[in-house]
């Protein structure tokens, strides 16, 4: 397995709720069509976080056994029972995105100051910046695709720009995390409007150009304000 979780020992908290409350759904505590009680009661309920809550459930989803309905609730799919007993071995497992993010938070600012270090314009860096402004249709699959690997891209431009070997393959590591099936349900159930991606390319461009002015105080706070942000949408929107 090529992936950062394959590497951990213990498996992550995520993980054993997802497992518990699948359980759950096998053992008929929660019947297939039913709603799931609130993330929060959930919380309460398992004795962990709401963020751990969203992540166990976002796993479930892409293992087709619960679905989200916006506005609406979590639901068991009609066919939970034969999807966990499909599945047989235990899935790899994905990067908890609440430790991405963390370690993000930690490593990213530190990046942009490096990259500011160096204070040069990038011509590549500002062709990703314009096609994420050019997408429009946020709609469309294809066009949230393409944005979101730009986004993805963009990331890793800046440990490029800082022209630092070591801080470049961190980001790759990083880029491999968002890449993963579950960062990716929990990232388009909370970036899922035009005016958010608009606000995040803004973002981007402050980042930028900071970057690219030399100002490695500014570099390291935009980052930090972007990533709090994105910790935000995707692990604690309402």
């Amino acid at each position: 397995m090529n992936k950062l979780a394959s590497a951990l020992q213990a498996p992550q908290l995520y993980e054993i709720v997802a497992d518990r409350l699948q359980g759950m759904v096998l053992g008929g505590e929660y019947a297939t069509g039913t709603r799931l009680p609130a993330e929060r009661s959930l919380s309460l309920a398992l004795g962990v976080g709401r963020a751990t809550v969203r992540e166990a459930i976002a796993a479930l989803v892409n293992r087709g056994i619960l679905e989200t309905r916006p506005n609406s609730g979590t639901y068991v799919l009609p066919g939970a029972l034969d999807a966990i007993r499909a599945a047989g071995a235990p899935l790899a497992a994905d990067t908890s995105p609440s430790a991405t993010l963390a370690a993000r938070l930690a490593i990213e600012p530190l990046i942009a100051e490096f990259a500011a270090a160096v204070g040069k314009r990038d011509q590549e860096m500002e062709g990703l910046l314009d096609q994420m402004e050019a997408i429009s249709d946020w709609a469309d699959a294809g066009a949230r695709q393409q944005w979101n690997e730009l986004d993805r891209q963009f990331h890793q431009r800046i440990a490029a720009m800082s022209g630092n070997p070591v801080m470049i393959a961190i980001a790759g590591v990083v880029a491999g995390a968002v890449d993963e099936p579950l960062w990716r349900q929990l990232r388009d159930t909370g970036i899922h409007d035009p005016a958010r991606a608009r606000l995040y390319v803004y973002e981007h461009r402050l980042i930028y150009e900071a970057i690219a002015s030399g100002n490695q105080e500014a570099a390291r706070f935009y980052v930090r304000q972007h990533l709090e942000r994105v910790q935000k949408d995707i692990l604690t929107y309402a």
